[in-house]
């Protein structure tokens, strides 16, 4: 197994004295397909089958999770949502569909930063692109992003990490400003949302994202509280935290040897050299991740634990990153 990197720990430092603003709540209904809820399938072998041993979201043996009595952490910090979300309507943790590419068991633990108790029952959000860079709901959007169908010819060698700017007028920005764009199609794989358990546990199976122009590797995070969760879904509340999570360049480099990674031919913009991501290790985003060296392709897990203020509202569209932000769980 490989680590992404050490332990990032930082003094608990008190919230803001400023009031918290919570605006009036609106009603946020999640219509749940079929009429109940899917619960995640375990992936078939591989890294990734543990975190979904039980069907449950609290794999309580991945490393890096806070133990009691740990140093509360500051604020994760927060990102622009981007131009492709959609409201979440789709409530599973299995968000794969038919989507090929590297297994991904992705484990989140959301906690309130000045208290360090973990949040239970929050609605969390996630949305990502492909292995290939393209987004569902906007397909039609994502064919200049390095999706579109896989490239006839494979590139010569892995990717230059050369940057590429911002992406051209029709492109995936995935977070690069913007408004909100309007879905092009009914898609919604890569897609979905879930609760935390009683400890702030959700976990995801997805496949490793891929990259388009303009932006490194990444995934798009949202938790909702002080909604009710019904028998159709999650309704009303707010968003507390809106972010992005992000990989280290070894784990990219070796998923990029991978098909159908090796056949995306869009330049990869690193790390370094992403726009949007805040510089600032696991408090901005990046994830703890886990892979067998020889076997990526079998499957990788990555988790991460966020502290978000469950009393603000942060879902703007234009949030900038920020340097203040939430030191993760020990790796």
């Amino acid at each position: 197994m490989t680590g992404n990197g050490t332990t990032n720990e930082s003094p608990e430092q008190p919230r803001s004295q400023s009031p918290a603003h919570k605006r009036d709540l609106t009603r946020r209904k999640v219509v749940v397909v079929g009429g109940a809820a899917v619960a995640a399938v375990g992936v078939g072998g591989g890294l990734a089958a543990s975190a979904f041993a039980d069907g449950a979201a609290s794999p309580g043996a991945a490393k890096g999770t806070p133990s009691a009595g740990e140093t509360c952490y500051t604020l994760t910090s927060e990102t622009t949502e981007g131009p492709y979300y959609i409201d979440a309507d789709k409530i599973r943790q299995d968000i794969t569909e038919d989507e090929v590419g590297i297994p991904l068991a992705l484990t989140l633990k959301v906690i309130d930063a000045e208290t360090c108790k973990p949040l239970r029952n929050a609605a969390v959000d996630i949305w990502h692109c492909s292995a290939l860079g393209i987004y569902s709901g906007y397909e039609a959007m994502s064919s200049g992003g390095g999706g579109g169908g896989a490239p006839t010819d494979a590139p010569s060698g892995t990717p230059t990490g050369t940057p590429t700017g911002e992406p051209p007028s029709g492109a995936p920005s995935g977070g690069t400003g913007g408004g909100h764009s309007e879905p092009t199609d009914d898609e919604r794989y890569l897609r979905g949302t879930w609760k935390t358990d009683k400890r702030g546990y959700v976990t995801f199976k997805t496949v490793f994202p891929g990259w388009y122009q303009g932006r490194c590797v990444h995934i798009h995070v949202k938790v909702h509280v002080d909604g009710e969760w019904t028998d159709a879904g999650y309704e009303g509340g707010h968003t507390c935290h809106t972010g992005q999570l992000f990989f280290d360049e070894k784990s990219v480099l070796a998923s990029a040897t991978v098909e159908p990674y090796s056949t995306n031919t869009t330049t990869r913009t690193t790390l370094t050299e992403d726009t949007i991501y805040p510089q600032n290790g696991h408090e901005g985003g990046l994830l703890f991740i886990e892979y067998d060296k020889k076997r990526i392709a079998k499957g990788v897990r990555a988790h991460l634990t966020m502290g978000v203020a469950p009393d603000e509202t942060h879902d703007s569209t234009d949030t900038q990153p920020s340097a203040s932000a939430s030191a993760s769980a020990s790796s």
